[in-house]
């Protein structure tokens, strides 16, 4: 939230959705409570049900998500992203992303991205959600998260907007989030595998040509290069380089 805040781009609609936390999280919402803030508590069915009511009731043009516990890396991060949309053609940014471990003091993995090519999602590739934003006008066209995807429902979501709604897209080669490690999709190998399995569902549901083979080779290569590329981030972060040299 003091993240959020602190951005220098001003004109935003900062909507947080708690599923009628029992904890403190409302104690901590109010505490931390800002002028653009919005505030909904109620039960839902789940992460993506509660991002649905956010998309359903953000008001802004271009929309994104910061999920609990996440964080952004400067205050310049939705400056970064408003500047992307100057372009009316552009419906949809991304960027990169680093996981941290729980405590902030070290980088554990580097998820860099790259401009979206049709048939990446094929290819065990997807942007990290957390940085991807889009056009209220794109969902309008294209609606929400499938509720019937229960791991994969945000791969799915970025599936169908990228792949099969063949949007125009920009990558943005700056990190924008810190997220902490732990999600619920890498909480256990059961799930990891769940997850891509209904990722094999979403490429069949958008039209997607896949080989389970390629996917499989190519997203274990992917993320053997994201854990090694920390080490580069780290490198990069203690000589002072480019977006790299903020600390974790």
């Amino acid at each position: 939230m003091r993240s959020v805040a602190d951005q220098s781009h001003k004109n935003i609609e900062h909507l947080v959705i708690d599923g009628q936390s029992k904890d403190s999280t409302i104690a901590v919402v109010e505490a931390h409570r800002h002028s653009h803030l919005i505030l909904s508590s109620e039960p839902d069915k789940g992460i993506y049900d509660a991002m649905n009511k956010g998309l359903s009731r953000a008001t802004g043009e271009v929309i994104g998500f910061l999920n609990s516990d996440d964080f952004y890396v400067d205050a310049t991060v939705l400056d970064k992203v408003a500047a992307a949309f100057e372009d009316e053609s552009v419906e949809a940014c991304f960027a990169d992303l680093v996981y941290v471990t729980p405590d902030k003091s070290r980088v554990a993995r580097y998820w860099k991205s790259k401009p979206f090519s049709r048939g990446d999602f094929a290819r065990g590739w997807c942007p990290a959600h957390p940085t991807f934003y889009i056009r209220k006008s794109a969902l309008d066209r294209l609606g929400m998260f499938d509720l019937s995807f229960k791991l994969a429902a945000d791969v799915e979501f970025m599936m169908r907007y990228l792949e099969s709604g063949a949007i125009k897209s920009v990558y943005i080669p700056h990190v924008f989030v810190r997220m902490r490690l732990g999600g619920a999709t890498n909480q256990s190998w059961s799930n990891v595998w769940k997850q891509n399995r209904e990722i094999f569902v979403a490429l069949k549901k958008n039209s997607v040509p896949f080989s389970p083979l390629v996917f499989w080779v190519q997203k274990i290569f992917s993320r053997a290069c994201q854990y090694a590329s920390a080490r580069f981030f780290k490198a990069a972060d203690s000589l002072g380089h480019g977006h790299a040299s903020e600390k974790a």
